[in-house]
């Protein structure tokens, strides 16, 4: 497999200078105040029944060592994706990653929300601050995406164009609100919303690319499918293999990181395995996602 060397730099370097790409656009990273950092991974060090199996954490570095690790693997912009479990959580939650956007050139300003009264408030001020990417872990957040207490935050959201990347498939374990359904829900009252829907859906691969078909607004991220780890227990279909060249143009690469069980570099090599082709690799590792946040 590659990547189980150290030699992922160099395998990466080889992949971008192939498909003549000047780098690697991972939509799906995390970045977070450390102590929430360390909350996050104590919980995959359990085997909590979020994670359903054991979850070694491949990058567990102090901040700038990640920042270091992600750019020498040729990714020219990422995510600080943070998401919260409670209310009163969102707000401050965002004021750091708007500080960490400020001193991270990189990085794309990412904010996110929960349902609660003053939600609006908050992600008014964080598009009035140029976010550029808002994340949502339904799974995590344990609700609905079409609470009533959302209604105008999604309105802020759909009338300024930002993409939501959410995490609302059911893997690694369901929740009660995970799953197609409740975003069909959601995007019958907001139809246009730019959603990216994280880890292509996974397990509900099949219903959420219906959801793609059905609505323009939605793109998906690669974040750990095709990879060994997540072949052993959710494998892709191989009937929907012929659907992502459809929507080739709407997938974007995502990692993880640091939040992974194996090397980086298998995640590119888990893509490159399918054999798309090298338009369908250069489209989802940078130019779907540099169109989309207008990145030359």
């Amino acid at each position: 497999m590659i990547g189980d060397s150290n030699d992922d730099n160099s395998y990466l370097a080889d992949f971008c200078t192939r498909l003549d790409l000047p780098g690697i656009i991972d939509v799906h990273t995390h970045f977070m105040p450390e102590q929430v950092m360390r909350k996050v991974w104590a919980y995959f060090d359990s085997a909590g029944p979020l994670t359903g199996k054991p979850w070694p954490i491949a990058y567990r570095d102090d901040e700038q060592v990640r920042l270091k690790t992600l750019r020498g693997f040729g990714v020219r912009a990422f995510t600080s994706l943070v998401y919260p479990h409670k209310p009163d959580m969102a707000a401050w939650l965002n004021e750091w990653t708007a500080d960490f956007a400020d001193r991270t050139p990189d990085c794309l300003h990412t904010a996110t929300f929960y349902p609660e009264h003053h939600a609006a408030s908050y992600v008014e001020a964080a598009i009035e601050r140029g976010v550029r990417v808002f994340k949502v872990h339904i799974q995590v957040g344990d609700f609905h995406p079409a609470d009533p207490l959302l209604n105008p935050v999604w309105g802020l959201i759909e009338d300024a164009q930002i993409p939501v990347l959410i995490h609302c498939g059911s893997g690694p374990a369901p929740g009660e609100y995970t799953g197609p359904e409740p975003i069909a829900a959601l995007l019958q009252r907001f139809p246009r919303l730019q959603l990216i829907i994280a880890h292509m859906g996974t397990p509900e691969y099949s219903e959420f690319l219906d959801l793609a078909q059905d609505y323009d607004g939605i793109r998906l991220d690669t974040t750990m499918v095709w990879t060994d780890f997540s072949e052993a227990d959710s494998p892709f279909p191989t009937t929907e293999r012929g659907r992502l060249h459809d929507f080739g143009d709407r997938i974007l690469f995502g990692s993880d990181f640091p939040n992974i069980p194996y090397p980086y570099g298998h995640s590119i090599y888990a893509l490159e395995r399918l054999e798309l082709g090298d338009t369908w690799l250069q489209q989802v590792c940078y130019r779907n996602a540099g169109r989309l946040f207008g990145i030359e």
